[in-house]
């Protein structure tokens, strides 16, 4: 194998796989690191710039983060790096004077549908660059579904208002209340550039037998939160069965046992592990006494006179094929009727868009979806951009950061006159941890504590308002024993081949047998020659030019825990700890921060 170019921006930024695995790219253990020395301020605007929305993704995430984290590979829990990020905006300062100042108009329009977190992404990178950001919404609040779909308990008014304010704040144009119908129409006033984050609204219909009949009491659950946000809705049935296992169906139980549901349950299609829902998710559910049964499917609403009485369902078991894909059979029970008072329908949600026009330039695919370049987030209409739910169907508030962010660099560089197909390199900053032959400018104590739980309200208590949270967050002293369990993956390990004098400490000390001093050869040869087994293929070899003995130094970046003990034990310092930061390119998101000083 030829010697690693660790030069490489993806190189050192894969093996940080937390930040790799975030699609806004958030340098994580940066910011945990401040956290860690009580500098929360500069860790929520190190979030602030990639994330943009650390206090409402700190409570509402779905962290795929977490399932990366290289703490998972020496135990059975990931560092709780969602509810970190809530810590920093918990017990940040008073941030505004951070925040971008409100740039001088470069001349330049951009209209925004949809108030949601793709679209103010969007806005966020563009107006500090001096473009006029209109956002149109139908609401008379910014946030979209953060706000209208996701229940108070969770996610607190105060928290979005803050949150999206940063963002207003910077001579955003907010027009609410402001439906766009027409996007020919939209076309026709000459923005420069338009963007659309106008979400998945619809939510998906339940066609059986009754449903119109019982119509009065089958709710759709999307809807049917929003009308409780907005306190249209203020109380439901005492029997309620919600259908649907993702996060909007958690989200409605969980909701209506606070509107006077005493008895409500989960009826889910699938497996329980099978189920789209969040593993946290199910378990609050199930903490609030809401029992979740599944492999049941609904076939009929029942009803007299037109008053629902319950729903019957089928019974279904799993069977899978020779390449195992799965099917849901009839388990050859008798079907069940669940007698309720109210239905709650999350199956799923869908895209609308019949307010775009079929011949103004965006083409659209067999599922009536625009075609949308996953890269640039452009349609084929050369103005038009897309992201969020309204790119590519339901997914999560961070997705959408991402794509506002991704978006927002088109945009700009179709204004400027660029390729928006050329995107810019990240910025890599590599700099020496070393303080002396055995001390380090971080923290790298072992830590063995286990995952610490987040605090929870009493949950009778919690139960009684709709809008009281339910999750405290961390304390200081329970942020700091999360943060420790952080294993500072972005220090990295760096090698230097001229110092090596092949006495091997290295390898007798590193506690996961990552380095192998070998033969060179070709990388499924070398991964069978390596001291520990190496069953992950997609991360890399780190290997070095030739030694003087002809050899080689291997290691596997997939093993190693960045625990820095062959740098300690190094006698000449061919080992360093390097920290690596990665600073993503967005169209606008520089401000006077401080956060910076911390790299």
């Amino acid at each position: 194998m030829k010697p690693t170019d660790i030069s490489a921006p993806d190189y050192f930024h894969k093996v940080v796989d937390c930040q790799w695995a975030c699609p806004a790219h958030t340098p994580v253990p940066e910011y945990i690191r401040l956290i860690a020395e009580g500098r929360y301020s500069d860790a929520y605007m190190i979030n602030w710039k990639s994330n943009v929305f650390p206090g409402i993704l700190g409570r509402t995430c779905d962290r795929p983060c977490e399932p990366a984290c290289r703490r998972g590979r020496v135990e059975e829990t990931p560092v709780a790096i969602c509810r970190l990020k809530r810590v920093a905006a918990d017990f940040k300062d008073d941030v505004k004077g951070r925040m971008p100042r409100v740039a001088t108009k470069n001349g330049k329009r951009i209209a925004i549908i949809g108030g949601g977190p793709a679209s103010l992404t969007v806005a966020r990178d563009l107006a500090p660059l001096g473009y006029h950001c209109t956002v149109f919404d139908q609401d008379p609040k910014a946030g979209g579904m953060m706000r209208t779909q996701i229940p108070k308990f969770r996610l607190p008014d105060s928290v979005i208002d803050e949150e999206t304010d940063y963002i207003l704040d910077l001579g955003i144009e907010f027009k609410a209340g402001q439906r766009i119908d027409s996007l020919k129409k939209l076309l026709a006033e000459n923005y420069d550039a338009i963007f659309v984050g106008s979400g998945a609204p619809r939510g998906r219909e339940l066609e059986i037998p009754g449903r119109k009949e019982a119509a009065t009491n089958i709710h759709i659950g999307i809807d049917w939160l929003s009308s409780v946000s907005f306190g249209h809705v203020d109380k439901i049935g005492k029997r309620v069965i919600v259908l649907g296992g993702g996060n909007t169906a958690m989200d409605c139980c969980r909701t209506a046992r606070r509107l006077g549901g005493e008895n409500v349950q989960v009826i889910v299609r699938s497996g329980f592990e099978e189920m789209k829902a969040s593993p946290w998710e199910k378990e609050d559910a199930m903490h609030e006494d809401i029992p979740i049964l599944n492999f049941m499917v609904p076939v009929a609403f029942t009803h007299d006179n037109a008053k629902l009485t319950g729903v019957t369902f089928q019974k279904v078991k799993a069977e899978y094929d020779a390449k195992g894909k799965r099917s849901l059979v009839p388990s050859g029970e008798p079907d069940q009727t669940i007698a309720c008072d109210d239905v709650l329908v999350a199956v799923g949600q869908e895209n609308a868009f019949p307010w775009i026009e079929r011949d103004c330039g965006i083409e659209f695919d067999k599922w009536d979806m625009p075609k949308v370049d996953p890269k640039t987030m452009g349609s084929t209409h050369p103005k038009v951009f897309f992201g969020g739910d309204a790119a590519f169907g339901p997914k999560n508030i961070i997705w959408a950061v991402a794509h506002g962010h991704d978006a927002a660099l088109s945009i700009h560089k179709l204004v400027s006159g660029e390729d928006i197909q050329e995107r810019p390199l990240p910025e890599v900053h590599i700099s020496s941890q070393k303080m002396g032959i055995h001390e380090w400018s971080y923290d790298n104590d072992i830590s063995d504590d286990k995952r610490f739980k987040v605090p929870h309200r009493d949950k009778v208590i919690a139960l009684k308002d709709i809008r009281t949270e339910v999750e405290l967050g961390y304390d200081v002293k329970l942020a700091l024993g999360e943060a420790q369990r952080c294993l500072n993956c972005d220090v990295q390990t760096v090698f230097s081949t001229p110092l090596c004098i092949e006495c091997d400490a290295c390898v007798d000390i590193c506690p996961m047998d990552c380095i192998t001093f070998t033969e060179n050869g070709d990388e499924a040869d070398l991964r069978k020659r390596l001291k520990a087994p190496s069953p992950h293929p997609d991360q890399d070899l780190y290997v070095s030019s030739d030694l003087k003995t002809g050899r080689v130094m291997v290691k596997d970046e997939d093993v190693c825990l960045h625990c820095g003990l062959c740098a300690e034990r190094c006698p000449t310092g061919a080992w360093d700890m390097q920290k690596y930061l990665i600073d993503m390119t967005y169209a606008g998101t520089s401000c006077p921060s401080k956060a910076r000083s911390a790299a």
